[in-house]
């Protein structure tokens, strides 16, 4: 069965060609699917046979609705979407002054095994193809009945690590036939796989890499971070600069700040020096509870220290505003507590 949604628009053409219909026929169907519909027998303008002939040889994905949650404090809305297996992802929708965001799952679990993230502890069960990736923007969007303007590939799993079927979404999402969201509203989060940030780099995308960094040094970031003994900190270090020198854009980095791991002036003095005359920016994120870490996030006081001397020393960064924090949006956490509840639909809670 072919995945039609993760077409391109040339791909699809040729498909619809090759078998016998007008190729105009693509558009058709092009449209409907950046529409969202679920089957082909939504796709009203198509003759019979050509909507007969998709029902038995190519498939849409969706994510369906499974749980739906709504912050009291600022609007956030954190889904639970059910896949055509039956395999489910998080997708959280943040509203901002500019419009609204969406945080996407690129994986159903991860591999990497971070020690303070709710989605490692649930395991790795398969990369999302192009179209699972969309289908989270599209059901988002469709739900809430309003415009994502930007998107961040931040929510469960490893982007880089489903290198090919990201870069497909990326081409998709940003097509003019697509969705057209813009590469430079979007962020890819990477955990630092280094050989893929070369390999993006040639791309040349004007996305905005984000790197999950957590520590200023190895033996840190070797006790929270599995990735870090096969890349350590000073190659991921150089492929960020050499990312920024090859394409131009910026870097940012995320911080979680975990009270008393990796918050101490002598941290911040560290990560100054590791990004010392680096072209970047630093997001501060005091760390999530999760359910069985021993992890707590830092306190006010020694977030503001620690933003003081990084600041001092030149590097640019902001502690980051924490949205839908009664929701748990972080994703993660509601894919395992469903999991655990044996899958039951406990429907939207507001």
């Amino acid at each position: 069965m072919i995945d039609i949604k993760s077409l391109y628009f040339s791909e699809l053409e040729s498909f619809i060609s090759e078998n016998g219909f007008e190729r105009f026929r693509a558009k058709q169907i092009s449209s409907w699917l950046n529409k969202g519909v679920k089957t082909f027998y939504d796709m009203k303008n198509l003759p019979k046979n050509l909507v007969d002939f998709l029902e038995t040889s190519c498939y849409i994905s969706v994510a369906n609705i499974e749980k739906k949650l709504i912050s009291r404090y600022d609007e956030t809305v954190k889904y639970l979407f059910r896949l055509n297996d039956g395999e489910f992802v998080e997708t959280v929708v943040m509203k901002y002054r500019h419009g609204y965001s969406i945080c996407v799952s690129t994986q159903v679990g991860c591999k990497m095994g971070c020690t303070f993230c709710a989605t490692g502890k649930s395991g790795f069960s398969r990369n999302l193809s192009a179209s699972e990736i969309l289908a989270q923007i599209e059901s988002a969007s469709q739900d809430l009945k309003v415009r994502i303007s930007n998107v961040v590939l931040m929510g469960m799993g490893e982007p880089l690590d489903n290198f090919d079927n990201v870069v497909r979404f990326l081409k998709l999402v940003s097509a003019d036939d697509g969705l057209n969201i813009g590469m430079r509203h979007i962020t890819l989060s990477t955990c630092g796989i280094v050989p893929k940030i070369y390999e993006l780099a040639k791309y040349n995308f004007a996305i905005t890499l984000s790197v999950s960094l957590h520590a200023p040094d190895n033996e840190t970031r070797n006790k929270t971070m599995p990735v870090n003994k096969r890349y350590p900190i000073e190659q991921l270090i150089k492929a960020c600069r050499d990312y920024f020198n090859s394409t131009g854009r910026r870097v940012s980095f995320e911080y979680a700040m975990i009270d008393g791991v990796n918050d101490s002036d002598e941290c911040a003095k560290r990560l100054s020096s590791l990004l010392n005359g680096m072209n970047c920016h630093v997001n501060l994120i005091p760390v999530n509870s999760v359910k069985g870490s021993v992890y707590k996030k830092s306190r006010i006081e020694r977030q503001k220290a620690f933003i003081n001397i990084l600041n001092k020393n030149s590097v640019t960064a902001t502690v980051r505003r924490t949205l839908g924090s009664d929701i748990n949006a972080s994703c993660g956490q509601l894919k395992r507590n469903h999991t655990q509840e044996g899958g039951k639909q406990l429907g939207n809670i507001q």
